[in-house]
């Protein structure tokens, strides 16, 4: 996939957030946990090199294959256009409900980010980020973070919180076999 450039859209807040991983990545993960506007997943080391575990990230017409959580995706990989992110309801009906995000980083072997404005920015946003770090044995380390931010986040939160960190859980989880497994 090839994207207009490798850019991001960096706010205050997510400079901060970064720069605290990078520095101290077991305080950072305890902060987001803390946090009542953030679900973040676990974090898992693979035993593969980050340009391996990228390549599997996002090569979106494999999704279905590896990814439990989001089974489908279809995007253009180019910054701030649409990516479509297909996922079971957390009903547990198995119907796929239509999450439509815009890519707001690509950072290759680093980050891939999306978000999303419900209606307008002051009522729901939400925005994913998904951190590759690569270890001095050559392993990568993986998690991924949302952070909402609205009026309607205490409700989301409530109601779905615990549904999208089991959901980002088996994310890390299966990209770590699915990446192992490609070695």
């Amino acid at each position: 996939m090839s994207t207009a450039g490798i850019s991001c859209r960096f706010e205050r807040a997510a400079r901060t957030w970064a720069s605290a991983a990078l520095i101290h990545h077991s305080t950072f993960i305890t902060r987001l946990n803390m946090a009542k506007d953030i679900v973040t997943s676990i974090s898992v080391d693979i035993d593969a090199p980050a340009s391996l575990v990228w390549q599997v990230l996002t090569d979106l017409e494999r999704y279905g294959d590896w990814n439990p959580y989001t089974v489908r995706v279809e995007s253009s990989m180019q910054l701030h256009e649409k990516v479509d992110l297909y996922l079971p309801k957390p009903d547990g009906s198995g119907e796929l409900m239509m999450q439509r995000e815009y890519l707001l980083c690509w950072e290759p072997q680093k980050r891939l980010s999306w978000g999303m404005k419900w209606l307008h920015p002051w009522l729901l946003g939400a925005r994913r980020d998904q951190y590759l770090e690569t270890l001095p044995d050559g392993k990568t380390r993986y998690y991924t973070t949302d952070r909402f931010s609205g009026l309607f986040t205490k409700a989301v939160m409530k109601n779905h919180g615990a549904w999208i960190k089991q959901g980002f859980d088996d994310v890390a989880r299966q990209l770590k076999a699915r990446a192992e497994a490609l070695v």
